[in-house]
């Protein structure tokens, strides 16, 4: 290649980027650059007043199910136990498996059956898997009892909740009573 055609390329480049230095100024000029009196999109914030107490969080926790219950479906609640069996069995006879076997359950102590190691959180919450336990543990098991073992989401339709515990309540030689009108409403006026 000879010394001319080398001077061309290279002039080439130079003129290209003489040419585009000089567009810019040429657009600096035809459209100065300058702050806006306001944004070309508002955006609206709504200030809240700070009144110095702690506002009250919103409960984020299970819908009430005792209501539920005396009409929940059995048959249904077989069907969503389906998600259940990989880690549970539900017989009488049945064994402890990734998770406890659930038959008898309501009412049972929490963390006590007899053959399964049980997470420590669970046994050291105490108590009973009473109705309004149970509801709020299937809701949502890692929020209920922080440090469980058990991996699952949870059943989120209140009513799905309710045929669920329905079917646990059946599998007893003697089911746990329903609870009484007087309970549900103790429920629901604690709610309000």
């Amino acid at each position: 290649m000879d010394n001319l055609k080398t001077n061309k390329i290279l002039a080439g480049f130079l003129l290209a980027g003489l040419l585009a230095m000089g567009g810019g100024k040429i657009a600096e000029i035809l459209v100065p650059d300058h702050e806006l009196d306001e944004n070309a999109y508002p955006v609206e914030i709504n200030q809240v007043a700070d009144s110095g107490q702690a506002t009250t969080p919103v409960n984020q926790g299970p819908e009430p199910i005792l209501a539920l219950l005396a009409s929940a479906d059995i048959e249904a609640g077989i069907k969503v136990a389906k998600k259940c069996t990989a880690c549970h069995e539900f017989d009488a006879d049945g064994k402890n498996k990734t998770g406890p076997m659930l038959w008898n359950i309501v009412d049972a102590s929490k963390g006590m059956k007899d053959g399964f190691n049980y997470s420590d959180a669970l046994v050291g919450m105490g108590g009973a898997w009473d109705y309004e336990a149970l509801n709020a543990f299937l809701y949502k098991p890692k929020a209920y009892i922080k440090g469980t073992k058990m991996n699952f989401a949870g059943l989120k339709k209140p009513s799905d909740r309710a045929n669920m515990i329905a079917y646990l309540r059946s599998l007893a030689d003697t089911p746990v009573a329903l609870p009484t009108q007087a309970q549900i409403d103790a429920q629901e006026a604690g709610i309000q």
